[in-house]
């Protein structure tokens, strides 16, 4: 009965935020962004006292119920053993020691890092921020192409309620390490279970911590348990050891996959004074100072190193990319500073921009801000009235955002060209990037003949990208938006006042 309320409560979670990354319709309401902040990185990020208060408090009550059914990438991991286990129905699993050196290395150089202001590994090592990422990177184009195969039988059959969309790769760096990390959960998952959640994963190190104290536990009828060993070899966790009866709680995700193997009843969800009570000799707990010292031995010797592929100068559907020196860091970042301390890289808004310019940086931010989101214009701009990104962002590295408050948001400042410019260089007319500008920083003043040719005025630019995608100069462009470092208040261009001419009737 338990293992099935895990199931469905799972997937009560699972499908809904999946569906979130995947919805590039907006079938979903804003509203479901709640999805992705009661995960725990995000939360702690964000200050949000109240879901670090739910989630410790179910955790010190229930155990790790938090990775068995609320974090997506434990829930992806549990699918694909299922599926494995579906394949060869012989498979099982057997107890093996905690490595308990691995976990604490791995916990304290996030920890430690992210103090120094290199927040790239929390974002690396957070689930949920790599489950948004396949979502984002892998699952979405699958989803995409989906559409379109269906879009185009019901088109062919007379039905118009779907639309081909286009796909695009976002950024071959971030495409290819998210692909490895998925390649490398899913073996894992695939041969020992949860080894990733139970060795590397900062969030599972954490709760385990946490879960050794908590009130419900599984634990042993010595009565009932024959020690047959059904339990151990059906745990995807490894923490079993049936010969002597123990669990290791800072490991177990309460799957409840022993409790249903058993033959016997012979194990139970109790309290922990009732645990005391009947075999608290019997228990395997790991040693908290032993753990102290362990972590403190390795910090020294703990490296990560990530293979990136340049990406400068690359050509997208037949546009330059444009060089600068400061990326656009998203509306609401305040700053790129501000946006890596507290950014996890989930992709949420990379995904559920509605116009598709957020993409992931490689090193346009320096080392540490790999995979943070930034604006890139080929595709398209930032809409004036557009606050889906700051609104959504469960970490707080965005900050909501009115419309009005996006209008005065400056991200950038335009910079303009002159010899890119085909007024200069064809001595033809254009004007798109005066008429794509919302807030006139963008204007045409007269050239020579009877041509115009545009003149800025980077006090009214609020770096939206508008002008830079419009710009038809090829290879380079002629007009470009240059990132802030600090984001600053655009001014408002007061407009002409007019004479007011009254009527009297109907003017005739």
């Amino acid at each position: 009965m338990l293992k099935k309320l895990r199931v469905v409560v799972s997937l009560l979670f699972f499908i809904p935020i999946t569906f979130y990354f995947l919805d590039f319709r907006g079938v979903l309401p804003q509203q479901f962004h709640w999805l992705a902040k009661i995960q725990l990185v995000p939360a702690l990020l964000s200050l949000n006292l109240i879901i670090l208060t739910i989630i410790v408090g179910i955790t010190f009550i229930f155990g790790r119920i938090y990775c068995s059914s609320v974090c997506p990438l434990g829930i992806f991991q549990d699918i694909v053993s299922w599926i494995s286990k579906q394949i060869n129905k012989r498979k099982k699993f057997k107890f093996s020691t905690a490595k308990n050196i691995l976990r604490w290395s791995v916990l304290g150089v996030i920890v430690i890092t992210f103090f120094l202001g290199f927040s790239f590994l929390t974002g690396f090592f957070d689930p949920y921020s790599i489950y948004g990422r396949m979502a984002t990177h892998l699952f979405k184009p699958v989803w995409m192409e989906g559409n379109n195969l269906l879009a185009g039988i019901f088109n062919a059959a007379g039905f118009h309620s779907l639309y081909k969309v286009q796909i695009y790769l976002l950024s071959l760096g971030t495409f290819l390490i998210t692909l490895a990390m998925m390649l490398i959960i899913g073996y894992l998952a695939w041969k020992y279970g949860r080894l990733y959640c139970n060795t590397i994963c900062p969030v599972g190190t954490t709760l385990g911590f946490l879960s050794k104290y908590s009130l419900f536990k599984i634990r042993f009828d010595q009565e009932q348990c024959n020690s047959c060993g059904l339990c151990s070899m059906n745990c995807k966790s490894s923490c079993i050891d049936a010969k002597e009866k123990t669990i290791d709680y800072s490991r177990c995700v309460n799957c409840f996959n022993c409790m249903e193997a058993c033959k016997r009843n012979g194990l139970k969800f109790a309290t922990a004074s009732a645990l005391r009570r009947k075999n608290t000799e019997n228990q395997t707990t790991t040693d908290i100072d032993n753990n102290k010292r362990r972590f403190l031995s390795t910090l020294a010797v703990s490296s990560f190193a990530i293979a990136v592929l340049p990406q400068e100068g690359i050509k997208i559907n037949g546009f330059h990319k444009v060089k600068r020196e400061t990326p656009v860091s998203p509306p609401g970042s305040k700053s790129a500073e501000n946006l890596m301390s507290a950014c996890t890289s989930c992709h949420l808004c990379v995904s559920k921009c509605p116009s598709q310019i957020i993409r992931p940086s490689l090193f346009e931010y320096g080392l540490g801000g790999i995979m943070q989101p930034m604006l890139s214009f080929e595709k398209g701009f930032c809409n004036y009235d557009c606050t889906v990104c700051s609104e959504i962002c469960p970490s707080g590295a965005l900050s909501a955002l009115t419309k009005e408050e996006k209008h005065k948001n400056q991200m950038g400042q335009v910079h303009f060209i002159l010899e890119n410019c085909i007024v200069y260089k064809d001595e033809t007319s254009c004007g798109a990037c005066s008429e794509h500008c919302p807030t006139q920083a963008v204007s045409m003043v007269p050239y020579k003949n009877e041509l115009t040719i545009p003149h800025t005025d980077t006090n009214i630019c609020v770096g939206c990208g508008a002008c830079e995608y419009a710009c038809p100069a090829f290879p380079d462009k002629a007009i470009y938006v240059e990132g802030l470092k600090v984001h600053q208040q655009a001014a408002i261009k007061k407009e002409k006042s007019s004479h007011k001419i009254e009527i009297e009737d109907f003017g005739f």
